[in-house]
């Protein structure tokens, strides 16, 4: 075949060696704009994993790299006068320079033609390629001309930074976070050489500006950046090598996705590789890594296919579809970290203390877990652990293993959780006459034995018409209520567990079948099968689905009748001994209808803006906190994306909850969606938790964080990172009702207590765990 690649940078380069090395009859060019062995950039980094992988692939450069990278474990955190390490991280730096020599040294040797100082304007111009790589860069100009087939996504983000350099030489991969009057700065500072160290700065544009850094040029951007990080340069000066760049050289990130990687452009097969397909933001420095990676596979895809032109087709729709999936995982990633700077002043550096900024920090990028921070430096995560068990007033010896932050108590106005752990509200339909019955006193019951702190029943319906099913529970009478003391008795005498009762209206989701007969499908109202429906209210006249009841517009005296219902069954909560509160404004139920514009239509003193739109449900909340007990906690659920065009967006999420605040909310349960019926979300392992992230850092509340926590590593990473103070556990725990137990049990904590009716399963169950990791004796 005939290859050329257009971009000589690391995946042109590498492509080209391994293509050549495995099959010396291919004819292969690799085309570069700057001189022979000449480059701009300072140093890059890349996993332990990636070289093990150039390893296998050409021992011969990886041995070259191997030599001249610099490795190291630590990293170091200076933060608020502390300074902070952690070992057993992984990196490889090596110059960026140095790199592409060794890969243009090889690609000479085995045969590549390197073709330097041409700049490529059209993919066109090598008529004669079988197949041609894209690896031009982010602002390529062959995917650009193919627009339309390519989809190129390009979100230019609001941080700014700068990339020096320095000869002072750092052993560990160093953070270093400076405030200054108008706001936070920080450096991220490895060393690539024997000589010289790579020293990003990075702010808000807000401080960018602040600062007036736009209006100078490099060397005074310079003399800023090294007044302001004086301490970590300790005399070392700052260096440029972008020199070709006007004025101040700070520049902001571009994130890359593309629709489709590949194209025929009537003589030969055009492929994206590198920052033309896609970028990663520098904050986890994976950049190189995914370069290194596309070349790998575009050729081990070649080895499955075979070498001839017929098989091309084929190679490059394989090649783009594993590709896709690890790159979208890495830019998850590396989106979560660069994230995490871009709103580090404001949520995180200004509140909390060095030891969880230091721990938030490491697991920003969701990559790295609490357990697996155990994997890398067991002594500073239990050290990490020991402080935050003495936080909420735990007493621990120095040399002792503390309970993980998931297990430490947590204290809200006169009640004390035993744990972090909350059994989340999930609809059962299983009540007649909106009673608790044996169902739900077994249901609840068994997962406060299994050891959750706090344990909710379903949305618990304030009035007949509030219904979402007839098989909902409900509290508008003294029969309900006592059926409730019984479950709350029950409770309390059989375990540990707080109870929970999350007050709701179904508003025009309302008079439905149960699930299992038809989730969201309007009531038919056969006698024989089911009772039948009943009016619904909500914010404005608009059905669920096309064919659902069309709701009543809620007037005044709509609105008085169902504060008053929330009363009274707030009232009948109280009496029961129920130890917490919830109301329930999420999901698209009647309270939730009123704070979204895609539900709430109306033009009166309810609708339009933020403080209109949460009017009605702040009213129903006032009104509830002051007949509920005032030792006792109330939190509200809020649906903080709608995951539709239009709709609430966390930020919006955000004003609602410090309106919440305000009127006394103790926290904000943090969930999204099921607002509108045509939503999008975007689903994954914790999706939720940057929602209660946001709103607990931002706007200083205290949270609970829900969706697809299943297991203790997620919950440990999210309460000690402080991206919540609580996480409800839904599936998992229903699935498994001493979820809490077992996952205790599984990261070897073994100091909860099960009921004692169970404690012979508790020694069998960590005994066989102990076995299958091959630690018992």
């Amino acid at each position: 075949m005939r290859i050329v690649s257009i971009g000589g940078g690391p995946a042109g380069l590498y492509f080209g060696l391994l293509m050549k090395k495995l099959h010396p009859e291919h004819r292969i060019s690799v085309v570069e704009r700057n001189r022979p062995y000449d480059t701009f950039g300072w140093g890059v980094v890349f996993s332990d994993a990636t070289m093990e992988s150039m390893k296998t692939w050409d021992p011969e450069s990886a041995g070259d790299i191997e030599d001249a990278f610099n490795h190291w474990d630590d990293i170091e955190v200076l933060f608020k006068g502390t300074r902070q390490r952690t070992t057993g991280h992984g990196f490889v730096g090596i110059g960026r320079k140095r790199l592409l020599n060794i890969l243009q040294k090889r690609c000479e040797d085995l045969g590549v033609e390197l073709v330097f100082e041409t700049d490529v304007e059209s993919d066109l111009e090598f008529p004669d390629a079988d197949l041609i790589i894209a690896a031009d860069g982010v602002n390529s100009k062959i995917r650009n001309h193919y627009a339309d087939v390519f989809q190129p996504d390009l979100v230019v983000r609001p941080n700014r930074y700068i990339w020096l350099g320095t000869d002072k030489l750092y052993d560990a991969f160093t953070f270093d976070f400076r405030k200054t009057e108008h706001g936070w700065f920080q450096a991220h500072i490895y060393k690539f050489d024997d000589k010289t160290s790579t020293f990003i700065i990075e702010t808000t544009e807000e401080a960018y500006e602040a600062h007036g850094l736009g209006q100078l040029d490099q060397q005074g951007s310079i003399d800023f950046c090294e007044k302001l990080f004086a301490e970590v340069l300790d005399g070392a000066k700052l260096m440029t090598n972008a020199r070709h760049l006007r004025g101040s050289a700070w520049l902001n990130f571009n994130r890359l996705i593309c629709g489709k990687w590949s194209h025929f452009n009537g003589q030969s097969h055009v492929v994206l590789m590198g920052d033309a397909a896609h970028t990663a933001h520098f904050a986890i420095g994976s950049g190189t890594k995914l370069a290194i990676d596309d070349a790998i596979e575009l050729t081990r895809q070649f080895e499955k296919f075979g070498h001839g032109k017929e098989t091309i087709p084929a190679v490059l729709d394989a090649y783009e579809e594993v590709r896709r999936v690890d790159v979208a995982r890495i830019q998850n990633a590396a989106r979560n970290a660069m994230e995490w700077f871009e709103v580090v002043g404001r949520r995180y550096a200004d509140t909390l203390e060095p030891e969880q900024f230091m721990y938030s920090m490491l697991t920003r990028s969701q990559r790295i877990s609490h357990e697996n921070l155990r994997l890398r430096d067991r002594q500073w995560l239990e050290g990490y652990e020991r402080w935050f068990a003495r936080r909420t007033g735990l007493n621990v010896a120095d040399d002792a293993r503390a309970l993980p932050p998931m297990f430490t108590p947590y204290t809200v106005r006169g009640v004390t959780l035993a744990n972090r752990i909350v059994v989340s509200p999930m609809a059962m339909y299983s009540a007649t006459n909106g009673l608790v019955d044996d169902f739900h006193l077994t249901h609840l019951g068994a997962r406060a034995m299994g050891g959750a702190g706090l344990v909710f029943a379903e949305m618990t319906c304030v009035s007949p018409d509030a219904r979402i099913t007839p098989g909902c529970l409900g509290l508008w009478n003294e029969e309900q209520a006592a059926g409730w003391r019984r479950l709350v008795d029950f409770v309390h005498g059989y375990s540990n567990a707080k109870v929970g009762i999350q007050l709701g209206h179904a508003g025009r989701k309302g008079a439905t079948k149960r699930a299992w007969d038809g989730i969201d499908q309007p009531l038919d109202g056969d006698p024989a099968t089911e009772e039948g429906g009943w009016p619904l209210f909500s914010a404005s006249a608009l059905p669920y689905l096309p064919h659902s009841q069309v709701p009543k517009a809620m007037d005044r005296a709509d609105m008085d009748r169902v504060k008053a219902d929330f009363v009274r069954a707030a009232e009948l909560a109280a009496a029961t001994g129920a130890d917490w509160l919830e109301l329930h404004v999420a999901h698209g139920y009647l309270l939730s209808s009123f704070l979204s514009p895609l539900t709430n239509r109306r033009e009166d003193e309810y609708g339009g803006s933020h403080e209109n739109r949460a009017r009605y449900p702040l009213e129903v909340f006032a009104a509830v906190r002051a007949v509920w007990p005032a030792d006792r906690p109330i939190s509200v659920r809020l649906s903080c994306h709608d995951w539709f065009e239009g709709g609430n967006t966390p930020d919006d999420a955000a004003i609602f909850a410090r309106l919440f605040k305000e009127a006394g909310a103790d926290l904000i349960d943090c969930s999204s969606g099921q607002v509108w019926k045509e939503e999008k979300p975007v689903y994954g392992r914790l999706f939720q938790t940057p929602f209660s992230d946001k709103i607990r850092n931002e706007i200083h509340i205290p949270t609970i964080a829900v969706g697809a926590i299943s297991e203790a590593d997620h919950a440990n990473s999210i309460i000690a990172a402080g991206r919540a103070d609580l996480c409800a556990v839904a599936r998992p725990h229903l699935a498994d009702p001493a979820w809490s137990l077992h996952e205790a049990a599984k990261i070897g904590i073994t100091g909860i207590p099960w009921p004692k009716q169970y404690r012979s399963a508790k020694y069998q169950y960590e005994s066989n765990l102990a076995r299958a990791a091959g630690t018992s004796s």
